[in-house]
């Protein structure tokens, strides 16, 4: 292969195939590409949400490998080197992690895990690796979790897939330090597509974090990942997300996780960066007794649209779901809250409970809730709770009085509002989500 490899612009059968040729793939993935391009060309634009007219599909190029793999930090050329030593992502393999990743574009350029969680028999690996050295259980689950049939961005993705990560947990493992992942889009014009799937065994369990960030660039940038996780029998998955991507960037992602009999999956995720997102992880309780916790962050800001929620679909007996998420809204961004509760007519039992809080600091701000409470049956118990509402002058003014100034004042409420979401994201991404939001506070009073 060449030291870069970039393909034309627009999406066509050839892109797909010399994508597919690229990474060396088996007939039945690239059988899987071109059957998810003929859907896509035959499926519309979503008819809801952010306006997406200014997504020019055609205009996109849907591979490039920029940066070739390396086994160290140091083999990285000095730009992308200098970016991942900013994030801390060095630092953080050698502290707190189990594992970590680090996408540029379009490929994994570096992967590491710990020898303990290695002969613990964990499989964490790039996708493409996975398909090569594992088809048998790749193919078992790949897209079928979400089929490409399921939406436009979907087909798209299942097309031009590329990079992400393959993480499979033997029964009974316990995976005691997260595994992370790290996505950067660093070339202007190209768009991201990164897969991951995660399946836990029955009994086991594994925490993965994933962060994502692009530089700001003049033209629009499209970032439709995929997430899916399989949750066997009494596993437990947590999947926590931090998304700065910059200003230019439709963030236009899908995220679902199957949970069986006695599983637990839950999605914590902040979100400040892009343009525009579209993002509404969703758990199936598909076995009695699972369970899922939807935790989510979202900070708009000045010409942002965040189309953001939750799903969870009860289709069997005592399962149970939280949906809770907290909007900070500032300037004249937009932020929808969209939280569906779904219990089938067998799902006798269930337990749904959406919970959804936002926080006005302009008068230009704008925010929707749009909760979903469908039930096919009588013996549930299902809940919705929303409030809006603005900083008080009065509660600035008093603490004002202790003290401090305004912008201190203002982090300190703005903080208590976010705290039970900001808990449950790991230290280090917790501390940089208060110092981004503390940097926007300055003239933020409405």
């Amino acid at each position: 292969m060449n030291e870069k490899t970039a393909l034309k612009r627009g999406l066509t059968r050839e892109v797909v195939e010399e994508i597919s040729r690229e990474k060396g793939e088996p007939d039945w993935m690239l059988r899987l590409r071109l059957r998810a391009l003929e859907i896509f060309q035959r499926l519309p634009m979503p008819k809801f949400g952010p306006d997406l007219s200014e997504v020019d599909l055609a205009d996109i190029s849907y591979y490039l490998r920029s940066v070739e793999p390396v086994a160290s930090w140091d083999e990285l050329p000095e730009e992308i080197r200098k970016t991942f030593d900013a994030l801390g992502l060095p630092e953080a393999e050698k502290e707190a992690l189990a594992g970590l990743g680090a996408q540029v574009d379009s490929e994994v350029v570096y992967r590491s895990i710990l020898k303990d969680v290695r002969t613990q028999g964990v499989l964490f690996l790039p996708m493409e690796e996975a398909v090569r050295e594992h088809p048998d259980l790749v193919r078992e689950h790949f897209m079928r979790v979400i089929p490409p049939a399921d939406n436009l961005f979907a087909a798209l993705h299942g097309a031009v897939w590329s990079g992400g990560t393959f993480v499979w947990v033997p029964e009974g493992v316990k995976v005691e330090i997260p595994l992370q992942a790290y996505f950067r889009m660093q070339t202007q014009g190209v768009g991201q597509f990164e897969h991951t799937l995660i399946v836990a065994e029955p009994g086991s369990s594994v925490h993965y974090i994933e962060g994502c960030s692009a530089p700001r660039y003049t033209k629009v940038v499209l970032h439709s990942g995929m997430v899916e996780i399989v949750a066997k029998e009494g596993a437990h998955v947590r999947f926590t997300t931090i998304q700065n991507w910059s200003r230019n960037v439709y963030n236009l992602n899908n995220k679902r996780a199957v949970a069986h009999a006695g599983a637990r999956v839950d999605w914590v995720s902040g979100s400040l960066g892009s343009k525009v997102t579209m993002l509404y992880p969703t758990t199936v309780l598909a076995g009695p007794g699972a369970s899922t916790e939807n935790l989510g962050f979202t900070f708009a800001r000045d010409g942002q649209y965040l189309d953001v929620g939750a799903r969870a679909l009860h289709l069997a007996p005592n399962t149970s779901s939280r949906l809770v998420s907290r909007s900070v809204i500032q300037g004249d961004a937009k932020a929808v809250f969209r939280g569906k509760v779904y219990v089938a007519k067998n799902a006798r039992g269930a337990k749904g409970h959406v919970e959804c809080s936002t926080l006005l600091l302009s008068p230009q701000a704008k925010t929707e809730t749009i909760p979903v409470l469908d039930a096919e049956n009588d013996e549930v118990e299902l809940a919705h709770e929303a409030t809006v509402g603005r900083i008080s002058k009065d509660h600035l003014f008093y603490l004002m009085s202790r003290g401090l100034t305004e912008q201190e004042a203002l982090s300190l409420i703005v903080n208590g509002f976010v705290s039970p979401i900001l808990k449950e994201i790991p230290l280090e991404y917790a501390l940089e989500l208060k110092r981004l939001l503390e940097i926007s506070f300055e003239g933020a009073v409405g």
